[in-house]
């Protein structure tokens, strides 16, 4: 990669960003519209019972959530001789196409392929833009590169999706999906004017990329996002019924509820950046309970106005704090394939997005409510938790021996 200057820098991880600006845009808005999804596409039944009509609706969430799985693996695979940059606006063009034809199909069945297009380019997006923006930070900034990208995507959810989501409920949620295309496009130009080329590496191959699988622990990290994240999806995806059928308030408030998770990714994306530059480990262990912690606070308080606003900046902090986190773990697990190790952590994440939006909508369909989510979150979060302790002591376990074979020799 070329030298490049500060301005270009901030200009090049600044496009990156807005990548995950436009990603969280098409991943959450769906979140806040569902209501509007369902009444449009699902009449017949929205008709006879609106929580059938919205829980089934979450379907969108878990469809866009599988093709992320689907894709950041077999993409990581295919692209290992690719050029990043080529790679990126390749990548970006398809979530134009996948976004339009979201905003165009005329029935639900056909709106759900259009999701599962459209989501196939993100978790590979997400690899590859960290990548290259922890190469223009510099040594030792995976965490902070990482939380790069991950930050378009935290403040989409503090000005785009409450925008987006506010346009969807007046324009409808049609236009609101042509606006996420064109934010789409948008990036693909910044990306193609600012980011420098990057090449692929040199040893990159679909082989040595799929690889990483022959870890133990690899599987095992990714289960740890995949589990432990679930609670996350599972609240925020049904956010909207929560705020006007429990909390009481407009649908006109929606949006705000959203500024109030968005505000708190932003923070807990930063703080949790940071710190797993200096201590990768006790960011996961200490972030974990926390996390855990937030859900439970938020399934007591959300009945209450001021209290679902609260409860949603906890869950918002708590849940991107450990973003960053993952990310570079999954790196340290796999690395003779760095590539695949950051795109498995977005199929993982989205493993955890499809099984929380299908869980929370399990529970509110057998009438336990719409704060039931979060209590299947927090069992999800100390299944994450116990998974992270045990990755860990795994590892030191395996350190141990090596350890003591060679202190021997340093015997004087």
């Amino acid at each position: 990669m070329r030298p490049l200057t500060p301005a270009q820098r901030r200009s090049a991880l600044l496009a990156l960003a807005l990548g995950g600006f436009a990603i969280g845009l098409t991943e959450f808005v769906a979140m806040g519209l569902l209501p509007d999804i369902a009444r449009d596409l699902l009449p017949q039944m929205y008709a006879q019972s609106t929580s059938q009509a919205v829980a089934h609706a979450g379907w969108i969430v878990s469809v866009y959530a599988l093709g992320v799985v689907v894709g950041a693996p077999t993409l990581a695979a295919l692209t290992a001789r690719i050029p990043r940059k080529t790679m990126l606006l390749g990548l970006l063009a398809i979530f134009i196409l996948g976004t339009v034809a979201s905003a165009l199909a005329p029935t639900f069945g056909l709106v759900l392929v259009a999701r599962f297009v459209a989501a196939l380019p993100h978790g590979a997006y997400f690899g590859a833009a960290g990548l290259i923006a922890a190469s223009i930070m510099g040594p030792g900034s995976h965490g902070k590169g990482f939380a790069v990208a991950l930050g378009g995507l935290t403040v989409a959810n503090v000005v785009g999706v409450p925008a987006i989501t506010r346009l969807g409920q007046d324009a409808g949620w049609r236009v609101a999906y042509l606006a996420i295309a064109a934010m789409f496009a948008v990036t693909l130009l910044a990306v193609l004017a600012t980011v420098p080329a990057v090449a692929a590496h040199p040893d990159g191959s679909a082989r040595s990329e799929l690889r990483a699988f022959r870890a133990p622990q690899v599987w095992l990290v990714a289960a740890t996002a995949a589990l432990g994240f679930g609670g996350f999806f599972a609240i925020d995806s049904y956010i909207a019924p929560v705020t006007t059928h429990v909390a009481g308030l407009p649908a006109s408030a929606v949006p705000w509820v959203l500024v109030a998770v968005g505000l708190g990714m932003t923070a807990g994306n930063a703080a949790g950046g940071w710190a797993a530059d200096r201590d990768l480990r006790l960011t996961l262990l200490a972030g974990f309970p926390a996390f855990v912690v937030a859900m439970g606070i938020f399934a007591l308080i959300a009945h209450w106005p001021a209290g679902l606003f609260a409860g949603a900046f906890l869950i918002g902090v708590a849940g991107l704090f450990l973003g960053p986190a993952m990310q570079s773990r999954l790196i340290a697990v796999a690395p003779g394939a760095q590539m695949m190790g950051a795109a498995v952590n977005q199929s993982a994440m989205n493993v955890a997005n499809s099984l929380g939006a299908a869980l929370g909508g399990v529970v509110i369909a057998r009438g336990l409510g719409y704060v039931a989510p979060g209590w299947v979150g927090v069992v999800l979060g100390l299944v994450g938790f116990a998974l992270a302790a045990t990755s860990f002591a795994l590892e030191s376990a395996r350190r141990q021996p090596a350890e003591a074979v060679r202190e021997p020799a340093g015997v004087r």
